[in-house]
């Protein structure tokens, strides 16, 4: 199905926020996530459905200065 992650269109086969992040190469990688504008905690993503169509934003904190 077609969902849209950082503004970028992409095909996944997975159900489910946990499975699209492992799918899209975030493994276990400590991010944030918003799906359809609305957070997403960590404990909440193996439980919040993806369907086609939706928006996911996923930001990675970064060290600097």
């Amino acid at each position: 199905m077609k969902i849209s992650i950082n503004g970028v269109a992409k095909d996944v086969t997975s159900t489910n926020l946990a499975a699209v992040l492992h799918e899209a190469g975030y493994g276990d990688a400590r991010v944030a996530t918003a799906v359809n504008g609305q957070f997403v905690p960590v404990g909440q993503r193996e439980s919040c459905p993806i369907e086609a169509g939706d928006q996911l934003e996923i930001v990675a904190p970064r060290q600097g200065g």
